[in-house]
Order: C-alpha cells, then sequence, then structure tokens
C-alpha cells in the first residue's frame, strides 16, 4: 500500500511510502502514538487502530473494530441486565464472535435442511483457535451453550470462561480476533504488539496474523528491538523526537548492512546517549564492568572481538549525519605497533596504555587509592607490589618477548602479502623474498634488549604496557598485601569506589582515562 507519512522535519515535500508492513521504533515520549493518531486520522475509513492492552480496560470509546448495529442493541441489552455502562474492547469482541457463531449456526441449520451433507462453515471463531491453540499448546478452546470456556488440552484441568484468561491470553485473543475482524485492504495501525506476550510467542503469533491477512497493511508502534528486527519484509523507521505545536516528527528510515546489524543499529539509536564500543561478549568481564563506571555518560556495547569493534566504530561514526549520536571503541592493546595505535586513534578507537584491562587495575594511582581505603600504607604498598611486578616480569621475559616478536614478524608477513599478486610464480619469488627482507632475529634482540632495559630501570609503566599476563593482579601479592581476600573482591572494591562518585572515583577515573588517551 502506498502510504503518504506523517510531516518530516526539514521534509520539502510529503513522505511517500509503498509496503505492506511499516514499524515504528523508538524511545518512550518519542512520539510514536502521535505518530500513529496522524496516519489514523490521515486515513479516516481505512486505517484501524488496535491496541491490545488497551482493549482489557473499560472505554467510552467506541471500538471501529466490533462496532454495527446489531451489537450496540445487543451490548445494551446485556449491559442494562448487568448494571454495567460500558463493555471494554476485548468484551465486546466475544459478544459480536458469538453472534456471529449463532448467526451462522442457524442459516447452517436452515441449509442442511435443502443439502443433508453440507459441510459445516468455518467461523471466525474457528480461525482464532487455530492461531490461539498454537500460542499455547498446553490449553485449548472449547464452545458450550454458546459462549467460549477453555481448559487444558488433556480436557482434565479447570474448566473457566474468556473473563478469567490470563491477561496474555486475552490479548492474544482480542489481537487475533480484532484484525479478523478489521475491513478489507485495512490500514492496521498496531500499538505495542509485544506488549503482555512472552519472547517465544510474539514473534510467531504475528507471522501468523500477517499470514491470515494479506490484504492489509500493518503499521507497528513499537519500542521493542528483537520485535523490529523480525518483522521480515518490512520497513522501519526510527521517531527521534515529535514537535506537538508544529505536529512534525524527526524521523529516518533504518537500513541494515554488513557492519552494522539493524538490530544493533536501533538499540543504540533508542538509547540516546553517546556510544562506546568494547571488547568482550560475557557480562561479568572486566571490560564490561569496569567501562560504564569510567564512561558514564556512554552506553556501553560489547561487540565481541577486536575486529568487530574497530568495524562498528568505523560504520557508525560514517552515519553519524544521520544519527548525530557520539560514538568511540576501545581495544586492547594486543601487543600492537604504535602506526597500529595512531591509526586507531584517528578512528577514535582508544588503546590502553597497558598490556591488559587487568592491568588496568594495578596502575599506581589506582593501587594507591584502593591501599588508602584498606588503612594501608599506599607508599610501602605500591613499592611491594611494583618490586613483585617487576620480578614477576623478569623470570616471564623469555616467553614475553617471544609473544612480541611473534606478533611483529606476522604484522610484516600480513602488510607484504596485501600487495596485489597476479600469478603464482609472482607469488612464489615474492614470498621467498620474505626471508631477506623481514628479519627475525634483530626484531627479536631489539624487542628482548627493550625488555631488559625496563627491568633493570625498574620502570613499572613499561612493563604493565607490555606485560601481557591474565593472572599479573592475583600472583603479584597485591591482595594480600592490601588485606583483600581475592582478585574478584579487589575490583568490586575498585567498582564500589567508582559508584561513589566522590574524590577517589574521580582519581581512578582520570586515571584510567589518562591511560587510554581520552
Amino acid at each position: 500500500m502506498e502510504l503518504i507519512l506523517p510531516n518530516k522535519l526539514n521534509a520539502n515535500s510529503p513522505v511517500i511510502l509503498d509496503t505492506d508492513i511499516l514499524v515504528v521504533i523508538g524511545a518512550n515520549g518519542a512520539g510514536k502514538s502521535s505518530f500513529g493518531k496522524d496516519m489514523l486520522e490521515r486515513y479516516n475509513g481505512k486505517a484501524e487502530y488496535i491496541s491490545g492492552m488497551h482493549s482489557l480496560f473499560l472505554t467510552t470509546q467506541n471500538d471501529q473494530l466490533i462496532e454495527t448495529v446489531e451489537l450496540n442493541h445487543l451490548q445494551d441489552i446485556i449491559a442494562k441486565r448487568l448494571f454495567t455502562p460500558r463493555l471494554s474492547a476485548y468484551e465486546r469482541l466475544i459478544l459480536q464472535l458469538q453472534k456471529e457463531e449463532f448467526d451462522v449456526a442457524v442459516d447452517y441449520k436452515e441449509a442442511c435442511k435443502v443439502t443433508p451433507d453440507l459441510p459445516p462453515p468455518t467461523t471466525k471463531i474457528d480461525q482464532i483457535q487455530l492461531i490461539w491453540e498454537k500460542m499455547f499448546p498446553q490449553n485449548c478452546l472449547i464452545r458450550k451453550s454458546g459462549f467460549i470456556e477453555i481448559t487444558s488440552s488433556s480436557r482434565k484441568g479447570e474448566v473457566y470462561t474468556p473473563e478469567r484468561m490470563s491477561d496474555g491470553e486475552k490479548v492474544v485473543f482480542y489481537l487475533i480476533g480484532a484484525i479478523l475482524c478489521a475491513k478489507p485492504e485495512a490500514l492496521l495501525i498496531i500499538e505495542e504488539p509485544e506488549v503482555l506476550l512472552h519472547d517465544s510467542i510474539k514473534s510467531v503469533l504475528w507471522n501468523e496474523i500477517e499470514a491470515m491477512r494479506p490484504d492489509c497493511t500493518f503499521v507497528y508502534l513499537t519500542h521493542d528491538i528483537h520485535f523490529a528486527t523480525s518483522r521480515e519484509g518490512s520497513n522501519c523507521l526510527w521517531i527521534r523526537s515529535y514537535n506537538g505545536d508544529e505536529h512534525i516528527w524527526d524521523y529516518e528510515f533504518i537500513e541494515s548492512n554488513d557492519s552494522f546489524p539493524e538490530e544493533l543499529y536501533i538499540e543504540l539509536l533508542g538509547s540516546r546517549k553517546p556510544i562506546l564500543f568494547i571488547e568482550g561478549t560475557d557480562t561479568n568481564s572486566i571490560d564490561y564492568r569496569l567501562y560504564p563506571l569510567i564512561f558514564p555518560d556512554y552506553m556501553v556495547k560489547p561487540m565481541g572481538g577486536c575486529q568487530k569493534v574497530i568495524e562498528t566504530t568505523k560504520a557508525f561514526r560514517q552515519l553519524n549525519d544521520f544519527h548525530l549520536l557520539d560514538s568511540m571503541g576501545i581495544v586492547d592493546r594486543d601487543r600492537r605497533t604504535q602506526n597500529e595505535i595512531d591509526y586507531l586513534y584517528d578512528q577514535r578507537i582508544y588503546v590502553p596504555d597497558v598490556a591488559e584491562v587487568e592491568n588496568l587495575l594495578m596502575l599506581e594511582p589506582v593501587i594507591k587509592t584502593v591501599a588508602r581505603r584498606m588503612m594501608k600504607d599506599p607508599e610501602t604498598v605500591f613499592a611491594q607490589v611494583k618490586e613483585n611486578v617487576i620480578r614477576l616480569f623478569e623470570k616471564d621475559l623469555e616467553s614475553q618477548v617471544m609473544l612480541h616478536a611473534k606478533h611483529r614478524v606476522r604484522k610484516k608477513l600480513e602488510t607484504a602479502l596485501n600487495r596485489k599478486i597476479a600469478t603464482i610464480e609472482e607469488l612464489a619469488e615474492h614470498v621467498d623474498s620474505l626471508r631477506d627482507s623481514i628479519h627475525v632475529h634483530d626484531i627479536y634482540i631489539g624487542i628482548k634488549e627493550k625488555f631488559l632495559q625496563y627491568v633493570d630501570s625498574y620502570n613499572y609503566e613499561k612493563v604493565l604496557l607490555v606485560y601481557n599476563q591474565k593472572g599479573i593482579l592475583p600472583q603479584s601479592q597485591l591482595c594480600k598485601i592490601c588485606g583483600i581476600s581475592n582478585k574478584e573482591s579487589y575490583l568490586n572494591l575498585v567498582l564500589s569506589i567508582l559508584k561513589e562518585n566522590q574524590v577517589d572515583a574521580e582519581i581512578i577515573r582520570s586515571t584510567i582515562k589518562e591511560s587510554l588517551g581520552v
């Protein structure tokens, strides 16, 4: 269906979209509901507004989907009998479905008098039942004396009426029924299609409903990222804000690409905060627990490996004119050369001046701050830890040199093989020449001399810069010296200090930011 969308900020002409499914997503208060109501008025007579949540509450407004002259009369009779001034949309839907069931049964009875073998017709309740029972396989709908009742699939459980369904069961029933009752080729504006639905059924349910009404156009108003990205073949529109006085929305369409999945994009846009991409996926990792407290104004998003952080940060920054959000990334040092680090810095991807993220917790101001908290002398504690770390590094020096030498040689090989080579003969000749162009022994000796110099000069900062040893914190005896039980307790103390946001927190925060070059 070709849709003319609500007024867009800075648009010189109306925004026209040809689509069967439009997903409108945005944060709470961004203007999604107003967007939907504008569409309802714009397509008055063709558009229908459906809210699963609101269907359960009493309302004075007529429900467009299920209001008929006959139903109004039936509702008035029942309302007078029950001394109820009005019914909810869900209850009115039940009445309409039961009326249709009764009418069809009467017509079928009369038709069978002429054609005894006539197959029974399919009613809307039949169609609802088929989908509803797929969503709740432990239950089944039965019809008795003109009313719908529910029982367990074994039919040994308690039987109860529609009024006693759970809210989730009612919402599913209502959504199926309301959309089934919609006019042909209607524009269906669905508010919060995910509300009260478990993750395991919401996508499946809407797949069934969309297949049930292929003639209709669906417009979903949602803040659920996973639901938004589950709509195959849809157009996705993100609303930044709404100016109610001028009746103008600030919105953009979102498209997915290989380096930046649509789901991630929507999540980040919805946060409205600058973004910090980091390594890792484990929420218990030091990175994930530490960086949100170092950068409290940022939304911190772990991306897995360092290459994914680099790709995503660059992709997000390239789209800055669209989303207007600041972004940056942090990757581990991983024995990178200064040229590599400078390149990443230009892309706003920061590399700490320590070899491992754990080493950030061992920076001198951090250790001294923790020591003061534990009523220890900061100078004495740091001096002992410094001595232990340098002795550990000296013990592991040979293995550390080899780690760095292998990395350096590998990067040189990668760079050399990146040149354009057209034939196998050229490739063979080029590989043979690498032996003369990459001086392995010189690389090894240069790294070893530098590392030995760090030990001889007692250069603690340089040792943290190159020492790749994930167990450095416990092996340094830092916890024991400070009177802390273990590494986890030490980390928790640092995190609790940061959460206080006092002077000590600023010392730790500024120390780590300085190490990152931020």
